[in-house]
């Protein structure tokens, strides 16, 4: 039987965060580098490390929160192997090099914790959401892991005239350089997103990147309200 499942065995970190399969992340933890994860994720751990539950830097964001958009975070410290995972979705990993991320809060899993992090409404879509988009920016050099509901596609807008469309409910997170403008769609059944009466599609343009899931958030976070 230890040979038939010795496949899956850990193996050395070779990076500070890693995919341990498409939806396990292995992070290599050090006394010093803490980390922010979502509450709950941690599925196993090797060495010495501890937990802090809504550690004081995360409460003084919270007010920031909007309902539907929170993700609870917790601190961990210590030294050895941290494993994360969220219900079986696929774990993404990015590595900014002095550069930031806009992040749907349900798909935060977890970010080193000298990033910089906080709260952010998304200018030009409040008339289209009611009290506007909110999303999680991340920004210095660091870690960020990701969570898709399935392998997600990673679209480069470029830096042409032509937009890009996405389905917000199935959007995962973009760069924040990017232009964002908000487009309606009156038809019941629309092109792009499910579900009936009036929704609408965020366009995207400039020099950046989109990731999109292909599994449309259960939230129905993005639909237009009246």
């Amino acid at each position: 039987m230890n040979q038939n499942i010795a496949g899956y065995a850990p193996t050395p970190a070779a990076a500070r965060m890693e995919n341990h399969g498409n939806a396990m992340l292995k992070v290599a933890m050090a006394t010093g580098q803490d980390l922010f994860a979502r509450t709950g994720s941690v599925v196993a751990y090797e060495g010495f490390i501890q937990y802090e539950p809504n550690p004081p830097a995360v409460r003084q964001i919270a007010s920031s929160w909007v309902t539907g958009e929170g993700a609870p975070l917790m601190k961990c410290s210590g030294d050895g192997l941290l494993y994360l995972a969220d219900y079986g979705a696929d774990v993404v990993v990015v590595n900014l090099d002095n550069d930031a991320l806009s992040v749907n809060g349900t798909n935060v899993l977890a970010f080193d914790a000298h990033l910089q992090w906080g709260v952010e409404r998304v200018k030009g879509m409040a008339k289209f959401a009611g009290q506007g988009l909110w999303n999680v920016r991340i920004s210095g050099t660091g870690w960020v892991a990701l969570t898709s509901r399935g392998t997600p596609v990673v679209v480069d807008c470029g830096s042409g005239e032509d937009e890009t469309y996405v389905d917000p409910d199935a959007l995962v997170a973009w760069s924040p350089s990017l232009k964002v403008k908000g487009k309606r769609s009156f038809k019941a059944g629309s092109l792009i997103g499910r579900g009936s009466g009036e929704a609408y599609q965020m366009a995207f343009s400039g020099q950046g990147i989109v990731v999109v899931q292909p599994s449309e958030d259960s939230t129905d976070r993005m639909r237009v309200r009246h």
